[in-house]
């Protein structure tokens, strides 16, 4: 990545949080639309909670913590958990989501 490390750490903080709104709101629409939740943990949080608190409960959880890494500065160890992190959600869910719900989509 170009530019100063702080520069990539910024832009990293923000992919991650949009792949995690991403992830949120793809997990609410499939939730309902009868799809099941992969992740075991959300799963139980789903079915103690309800989607909607449980979502919130472990999206602002996990929001929190990409904050903390971004407090953290400009190191080469943040700029590679932040790369490693966003790999894992394009990876394990954008694209698993993205490939169940595209065809609801355009029914």
């Amino acid at each position: 990545m170009r530019g100063s490390p702080s520069q990539a750490v910024h832009l990293l903080f923000l992919v991650n949080v949009g792949l995690q709104v991403c992830d949120g709101l793809a997990t609410y629409y499939g939730v309902h639309r009868g799809m099941p939740e992969a992740n075991p943990l959300l799963h139980a949080s789903i079915a103690q909670w309800g989607v909607g608190w449980a979502l919130l409960v472990w999206k602002t959880a996990a929001c929190l913590l990409l904050l903390f890494l971004r407090a953290l500065g400009a190191h080469p160890f943040i700029v590679r958990a932040l790369t490693l992190t966003a790999a894992c959600y394009v990876a394990l869910s954008l694209l698993p989501w993205l490939a169940v719900l595209l065809p609801c989509w355009w029914e």
